[in-house]
């Protein structure tokens, strides 16, 4: 369950945060989970609330996940469009071809912070 250590890194990663702005809580933390990221979102906030319960810092905090929509471009016509653009049989909706690439992020990006 690699959801798990990606949410004990963005613990870590927000402790220094804490740190860097003498602040004693954080209040909210947005992240964006990229579409092609591979990680399961509701594994990731599950083991990010087991996780602060050892933390006195972030008893308390919320969570927020941003996913942007998947996106694609056709090979053959160049057209970005969202995943849910694409026809039924799964083809372009611009020109119909069915060679189509996706485009966007496979990350985890710490958005926000908010902390007193």
């Amino acid at each position: 369950m690699h959801e798990l250590s990606l949410a004990q890194a963005l613990i870590d990663q927000v402790k220094l945060l804490l740190k860097e702005h003498n602040a004693n809580k954080v209040l909210r933390i947005s992240v964006e989970i990229g579409p092609f990221s591979g990680i399961v979102i509701d594994s990731f906030e599950f083991g990010y609330y087991a996780l602060i319960k050892e933390e006195p810092s972030f008893i308390d905090s919320k969570l927020e996940i941003i996913t942007p929509p998947a996106l694609y471009q056709c090979v053959f016509c160049g057209r970005k469009f969202k995943e849910d653009e694409l026809t039924k049989d799964k083809r372009c909706p611009f020109c119909k071809d069915s060679f189509l690439t996706p485009v966007g992020d496979g990350d985890i990006l710490l958005k926000e912070v908010e902390m007193e």
